[in-house]
């Protein structure tokens, strides 16, 4: 499926679809290494942590191996949701949620951003840096990775460059680092960037 001018094909059957037909290439089967090193140095066990888009939310599986108590997944897709319920059954560090993230509506104090930044249309990115924003408490952060390189396609993933980027975020946050990822997966290298942002 092509999405030529705007975001209206992605929507909730778009994904769902996709789920249902085994089509989660974005899927690394593990958390991304470049969280993961981040979360072993974030000291607040107690942190409202949000993962949006979350899929099969590996980094979720990696949170409550190391003691985070307050991890709320989301994901527009009724069938990842399941998924990860049947996942998550008996966890109650986890708050699962099948809706859809820009009418989500609770405060975090750190957002994990995994491989949905690129799964919205690009005319959305304005409102997703506005989104994380909101969600966010007082100098809260949002952490991940996002592409470093465009891709010659029209339909997801969406990728870009750190100039791109930085006139997204920041009006809204103070940009801490906004670098190339130097532990990414095999199959990325030298195509991710590290992002450390802090609400403004």
């Amino acid at each position: 499926m092509f999405i030529k001018k705007n975001d209206t094909l992605l929507d909730q059957t778009y994904w769902n679809s996709r789920w249902k037909k085994e089509e989660t290439g974005w899927d690394i089967g593990m958390p991304s290494p470049a969280i993961t090193e981040y979360i072993l140095q974030y000291t607040n066990k107690d942190a409202a942590i949000l993962i949006p888009g979350c899929g099969n939310a590996h980094e979720a599986e990696f949170l409550i191996e190391n003691g985070f108590k307050n991890i709320t997944l989301i994901d527009i897709a009724p069938e990842a949701v399941e998924r990860i319920k049947k996942r998550f059954e008996g966890k109650t560090q986890v708050r699962i949620l099948c809706e859809d993230f820009f009418k989500h509506d609770r405060e975090y104090d750190l957002i994990i951003e995994q491989t949905f930044f690129c799964a919205i249309h690009p005319s959305k990115r304005k409102e997703y840096a506005q989104k994380t924003a909101s969600l966010l408490r007082n100098k809260g952060k949002i952490i991940g990775v996002l592409f470093d390189k465009n891709f010659e396609q029209q339909c997801p993933p969406f990728g870009g460059c750190s100039s791109e980027y930085i006139s997204f975020f920041n009006p809204y946050f103070e940009i801490k680092k906004i670098e190339s990822c130097y532990n990414s997966i095999i199959p990325r290298k030298g195509c991710e960037l590290f992002i450390i942002m802090i609400k403004k």
